[in-house]
């Protein structure tokens, strides 16, 4: 049973009230569905809460704990409460914790903790499980999406003030919790950047009107391939008629490796290349047979990697190409080379989600529902995930490993939260 709606004759308490400590031991509700499970309780109706927080930057697995806490039934006007459905990490959140991305998150007690603490988490589905009065544009049963990043999501619930401007209402028809909480981050970013830097459709469109004798669309170059803003890139290639080179890394073995290449040419991938192959000296002539001498020239590359990698889609790239970096996930530095920055007249550019969405609003809502939409029509494919289940009873030591691991070797899938009883 959800928490009753606010009526004009609610009582209204102070943010500070709203949120605080365990009162005591919870005690499962109905049985479980799809849409509404096990809700937990204290006295006068509180919800019971856990939220992943962190008072100091260090290694998630150093510095996070599980906090459990209560939130009142009483919602402000504006307010909604929401729970977790599903909930990603993300390299970037682990950045966060440690202290090293571009941002940082505020340390507040407003969750009750002992030392002023923050939430990490940037992605989630929700669901609405009610609502405050003065709020029009959600209702109870609702899958919402964080509007803007720094939400903190590693929580099993959460009251959101001023929630109108804060969530983003998705229609949940045809789609799952995973699908909804991982769409605001890695396919948005391949959607940007494939847009956004050189009009790759344009210039393919051009080819074709003009009557050149091309053999496909516009070329792109990606490293780190396998990640989750790569698997994007080489579906969004696919259905606007582009035509790319991924780069991966090497599976520790041939056949893990073979199997890797053949699973992103399933997606649409034109060529994949192990970052030996792209090193190598012979995939100049290679490159050049593709782009026909430099006819169908490479004009965009995407840098996730950066060090060596990174100095390769340079050499890799026609003159007035554009190579975009959003990671550095070797931690190796990259110069910027001055000769091809000359001669080459090629450009240089930093990509930031988070920026961008600041930006652009009404883009980013838009950009959101078209990738849902082709989720739905069986056109986009999610990249793979390792479902983390986080129930009431879930250990702290579960959670936090979850995080840490999200930086380490290869994976099967991204790690995402699944909630289940909470």
């Amino acid at each position: 049973m959800a928490a009753p709606r606010l009526t004009t004759r609610a009582l209204r308490l102070p943010t500070s009230k709203l949120l605080r400590p365990a009162l005591t031991t919870a005690t499962p509700r109905a049985a479980p569905t799809l849409t509404q499970k096990r809700h937990l309780t204290g006295p006068y109706g509180y919800h019971q809460s856990k939220a992943l927080t962190f008072s100091s930057f260090g290694e998630p697995i150093d510095v996070l704990s599980l906090h459990t806490h209560s939130i009142s039934p009483t919602l402000p006007s504006g307010s909604v409460l929401v729970r977790t459905l599903a909930a990603p990490v993300n390299p970037a959140d682990v950045n966060t914790i440690q202290g090293t991305y571009g941002s940082k998150p505020p340390f507040t007690t407003l969750l009750g903790t002992a030392q002023p603490s923050a939430v990490p988490g940037n992605e989630a589905c929700f669901e609405v499980l009610s609502v405050g009065q003065g709020v029009k544009g959600l209702e109870k049963g609702d899958w919402v999406i964080p509007a803007k990043t720094g939400f903190g999501t590693f929580r099993t619930h959460a009251l959101v003030e001023e929630a109108e401007g804060k969530l983003m209402r998705v229609e949940r028809e045809g789609l799952t919790p995973v699908q909804v909480a991982t769409v605001s981050v890695n396919p948005c970013s391949a959607y940007r950047m494939l847009k956004d830097y050189v009009d790759l459709v344009g210039l393919s469109m051009r080819w074709y009107r003009e009557g050149k004798d091309v053999s496909g669309g516009a070329w792109f170059l990606q490293n780190g391939a396998n990640s989750g803003v790569g698997r994007a890139a080489v579906q969004f290639g696919r259905l606007w008629g582009l035509r790319s080179i991924n780069v991966v890394r090497e599976r520790e073995t041939p056949e893990e490796t073979e199997e890797l290449k053949e699973e992103l040419t399933g997606l649409g991938a034109n060529v994949v290349l192990t970052e030996q192959e792209f090193l190598d000296r012979s995939f100049r002539d290679r490159l050049g047979e593709l782009t026909k001498g430099g006819k169908e020239p490479l004009l965009l590359g995407m840098n996730c990697v950066g060090g060596k990698s990174a100095s390769a889609v340079v050499k890799a790239l026609s003159p007035k190409g554009c190579m975009v970096t959003y990671g550095g996930m070797s931690r190796q530095s990259f110069p910027f080379p001055t000769g091809p920055q000359i001669f080459k007249r090629l450009r240089f550019e930093g990509f930031w989600l988070s920026e961008w969405g600041k930006e652009n609003p009404e883009g980013k809502k838009k950009m959101i529902e078209d990738i849902l939409n082709l989720m739905r029509e069986g056109k986009f494919k999610e990249s793979p995930v390792q479902e983390v289940e986080w129930n009431w009873e879930t250990e702290e030591k579960t959670l936090k490993e979850a995080v840490q691991g999200t930086l380490g070797g290869f994976r099967s899938g991204k790690g995402v939260f699944v909630f289940g009883e909470t």
